[in-house]
């Protein structure tokens, strides 16, 4: 499974709830949004959700499949904890009612698969080029977010900044992960969500991912490449959330959303999306949460 398309899907199953707490922005990716509204301070509330995504068979693929995914948040004493299948982050600075200013800070940790099964891989080349070992990638993230901005007391623009280090598996470098993102209810049932963001990664993470060494050209048919890091992608996307019973801040809702990331730079430049890829990736999802 590719987690890195795949991690920009799995927040739309999180956001059922109109108003639903804020959680890190993934960048792979957009964010569970925030719950402004009817619980007091302190309230609990959980959210799981199960779909199916359609993104790229690896990171810069020309080819997509698809897959089932699940997803769950909730809130605890004001603080916030998200598990979006490869991705797990919590918010421990607890958040009031409301509009005003709010603050997230906490823990993040992903479970790299990229490119970690070559039988996922229709494209031959990059499957003789071989397998990656899963890494985790464990780091920490810090945002602010201002609810009651433009359409009501409830819309939301918040700012988030990640930074990730892989601490076992194939990769140990990093990769720093701004995300702005945009939350407004259209009404008690219905929910929309737009987001941007980059991924800015280290050179190891670069020449393991997208890089192709003089053995691994001889097997593929590949040119050899070593590249550098920086900024690896750019992406925009969004959802949508509408309650099917109840509204948004209890009940089944269904969520969908799509993602486009471009590659660029080395990463573009890379044999594997410049010549088996593409640096256009489109991921899309839908599936239903229910919120307790």
């Amino acid at each position: 499974m590719f987690v890195r398309s795949a991690a920009f899907v799995f927040p739309f199953l999180c956001a059922s709830a109109a108003f639903a707490q804020d959680a890190p922005a993934v960048p792979e990716q957009a964010a569970t949004q925030e719950q402004a509204s009817v619980a007091r301070e302190g309230d609990s509330r959980l959210t799981i959700g199960a779909g199916a995504a359609y993104y790229p068979d690896y990171e810069g693929s020309s080819h997509n499949r698809w897959s089932p995914i699940p997803a769950a948040n909730g809130t605890v004493a004001g603080m916030s904890f998200t598990v979006l299948a490869n991705r797990a982050s919590i918010d421990v600075v607890p958040d009031g009612t409301g509009p005003g200013w709010d603050f997230q800070l906490g823990p993040v940790a992903v479970l790299n698969m990229n490119r970690s099964n070559r039988d996922a891989i229709r494209d031959l080349r990059v499957r003789r080029l071989g397998e990656i070992d899963t890494s985790v990638e464990v780091g920490a993230y810090a945002g602010i977010g201002y609810t009651g901005l433009i359409t009501s007391d409830f819309d939301k623009l918040s700012l988030s900044v990640s930074y990730r280090k892989g601490i076992s598996g194939a990769n140990r470098s990093g990769v720093w992960n701004p995300v702005l993102t945009y939350t407004t209810p259209l009404s008690t049932r219905a929910l929309v969500s737009i987001f941007t963001s980059a991924e800015i990664a280290e050179d190891r993470y670069a020449r393991l991912y997208f890089g192709v060494t003089p053995a691994q050209s001889l097997a593929s048919g590949l040119p050899a490449f070593r590249p550098q890091g920086g900024q690896k992608d750019i992406s925009f996307g969004g959802f949508f959330t509408y309650a099917l019973t109840g509204n948004l801040t209890k009940g089944l809702s269904l969520v969908v959303g799509g993602t486009y990331k471009k590659l660029v730079g080395d990463f573009a430049d890379s044999p594997i999306v410049s010549i088996a890829g593409d640096r256009k990736q489109w991921t899309g999802a839908a599936g239903l949460a229910l919120t307790f």
